[in-house]
């Protein structure tokens, strides 16, 4: 085992020793002997059986058959989502088959960041995942159920699954995986063409000919996103059946794969010898493999708050240092946009996440010794499946990559270091996403700073030609508990055309930038946010900013004396927090905790009230 892994492992086993023994010790309680449903009285019961028929009706009477709880986050607008469709009557009927019973028992929100991008809805984005795992907790409150299955895939949903089903740990729980879309335009003429429209240079027709034949069929989006990050993450941390994360809608494969997880979770449940439950699945070791996972990739920097969020409701304390220390210390492997030029498609046809997973156990930076739906041990996942004669085979081919360009091997990785980096000083904590700067680009940016409240404002700069030198754009009041921390990965295009005319740029927010993050060195998710006293409120337009990545340096550079005599800037949030019915979450965003205590409101039993410097109405 790697020493730095090991030494960060044993480090987060202790930070959470109290925390997690309490959860454990919660969760144990819950469980019963017997069936779930038969704790309920038989008026209760009987309203959980009124549309029960034939022999699911026998099987939910009697007290063998395991029932199964089924999460979904199933709607027709969204291309991730619409995959859903079909599947309560499939896993009802694999189910079934198993020798249980499944019923829906909710469904969650699911929203799409890249509809809502750069618009006012996108200041939900964040809070619903706090919504989703309140949902699933209402749905699986029932407490008829023996175990659940979680569909769920995109930014939000797939960790507010995690955090609403481990207040149910003791429940096994498998994540049910829709698979990507296949790949249509390619990403890097995508980004090209945004960034011709951004100057004019085609008009909207065209540009929207160039989205829709990217965005083009069922499936989640096939660039290396947030999205396709969760899944990869939920497939290492051993949520998903081996192999299951990135296998196309419409493939054969995919409905066999949903099939094996609806008996796999069958067998899992207390009631039979393989007892597998999610609150010990989800432990010290598999969020550390999320984290290496994470880092060998390149992957979305809203992990940073995910992971943490799902960790912490499961009794697990994990910080950025965490997440800085392994990526110093784990490998690039993987390079797919925005980390290189070929998708997540590319990355399964090269062998995937079998590949990456036996390279990254050989070099010794996975815990092997870990929990996993699939049983004991993460070697498992080393395994990819095939449909043979309508049968699912696990194999041990590829045993190396297909395709070196978009997996590497721990001999010779892309970079000896991972893909994000923690940078800190007077400005306070933010995180970069070092795997996506373009090549050759800076890694160190000094200059003045032009500060906007919102990305219209930055929009309107660029417009006028007024951004058109060495800058830092600093985009403050978009935390947490200002406005949601919306993602701001709309103001990459005017960057990137500003670097492109050869000035040297950067961005540094309080808001998000997600897995899409471009070649713009970017500090964000800066904590403490301007709103909550953070030293970003009183950047002032002409201060000189030094971002250097390398040293992990995030400075103001103006005299301390200044800035003591300095006023925080004013928020003025009244539009940003009304209409699209933002306003009623004002409650949610008011308790929010800061990025690097995972950004939700539902922990607030042990969070510090922020000290705000100015008033605001809600």
């Amino acid at each position: 085992m790697n020493s730095i892994v090991e030494k960060i492992t044993d480090r987060i086993i202790n930070r959470s020793l109290a925390h997690r023994q309490d959860y454990l010790r919660n969760m144990e309680a819950a469980r019963v002997a017997g069936v779930f449903r038969h704790q309920l009285p038989c008026s209760n019961l009987a309203h959980d059986l009124a549309v029960c028929q034939g022999d699911e009706c026998q099987a939910m009477r009697g007290r063998l058959a395991p029932n199964i709880g089924i999460i979904t986050s199933y709607n027709d607008m969204l291309s991730a989502h619409h995959t859903y469709e079909h599947y309560p009557a499939m896993l009802k009927k694999a189910v079934a088959e198993a020798g249980g019973t499944a019923q829906v028992a909710a469904g969650v929100p699911a929203m799409c960041d890249g509809v809502t991008q750069g618009e006012p809805g996108m200041d939900l984005s964040l809070l619903s995942r706090d919504v989703i795992a309140l949902s699933t907790v209402i749905g699986l409150s029932h407490n008829v159920f023996d175990g659940a299955l979680l569909l769920g895939i995109c930014d939000k949903i797939m960790p507010g699954l995690l955090m609403g089903g481990l207040q149910f740990g003791h429940l096994p729980m498998i994540l049910v995986p829709g698979g990507p879309m296949r790949s249509g335009l390619a990403n890097r003429a995508k980004a090209l063409a945004r960034e011709q429209f951004a100057q004019g240079r085609i008009s909207k027709e065209e540009m929207l000919a160039v989205e829709c034949a990217s965005y083009h069929e069922t499936g989640t989006c096939t660039f290396y996103g947030t999205a396709n990050s969760n899944q990869l993450i939920a497939e290492i941390m051993g949520l998903h059946l081996p192999g299951a994360s990135f296998v196309n809608p419409g493939d054969p494969l995919r409905e066999a794969l949903t099939n094996a997880a609806a008996a796999r979770v069958c067998e899992l449940t207390h009631l039979g010898e393989n007892y597998t439950p999610l609150g010990r699945v989800i432990s010290e070791r598999s969020v550390v493999n999320g984290i290496v996972g994470l880092v060998a990739t390149g992957g979305s920097t809203n992990q940073t708050m995910h992971l943490v969020a799902i960790a912490r409701a499961a009794g697990i304390r994990v910080n950025w240092d965490d997440f800085s220390e392994l990526s110093d210390a784990v490998p690039l492997l993987v390079r797919i946009y925005p980390n290189g030029p070929g998708d997540i498609n590319s990355f399964q046809a090269a062998g995937g996440m079998a590949v990456l997973i036996r390279e990254l156990l050989e070099g010794g930076f996975l815990h092997n010794e870990v929990l996993t739906v699939a049983g004991p041990g993460l070697e498992r996942y080393t395994q990819s499946p095939t449909l043979v004669e309508g049968k699912i085979r696990w194999s041990e081919e590829p045993r190396e990559s297909r395709e070196k360009e978009v997996i590497a091997s721990v001999a010779q990785p892309f970079s000896p270091t991972g893909g994000l980096k923690v940078v800190s000083g007077n400005l306070g904590r933010a995180v970069i996403k070092v795997s996506a700067l373009a090549d050759g680009g800076a890694s160190k940016v000094e200059a003045t700073a032009m500060v906007f409240h919102t990305q219209a404002a930055l929009e309107e700069a660029f417009r006028a030609g007024q951004m058109d030198r060495d800058v830092v754009a600093v985009i403050r009041f978009q935390g947490p508990q200002a406005t949601g921390m919306p993602e701001l990965h709309k103001l990459i295009t005017p960057l990137s055309v500003v670097m492109g005319r050869g000035f040297r740029v950067a961005m540094v927010t309080d808001g998000r930038l997600s897995g899409a993050s471009g070649k713009v060195p970017a500090a964000i998710h800066v904590t403490p946010e301007a709103f909550c006293g953070g030293l970003l409120a009183k950047v002032q337009d002409g201060d000189l900013i030094r971002l250097d990545v390398e040293g992990g340096i995030l400075e103001l550079l103006v005299d301390t004396a200044e800035l003591a005599r300095r006023e925080y800037a004013e928020a003025e949030l009244d539009e940003q927090r009304y209409g699209v019915g933002r306003q009623i979450f004002a409650a949610l965003r008011s308790d929010m905790l800061g990025a690097e205590d995972g950004a939700s409101s539902l922990f607030t039993y042990v969070k510090e009230k922020c000290k705000v410097n100015f008033s605001v109405v809600p």
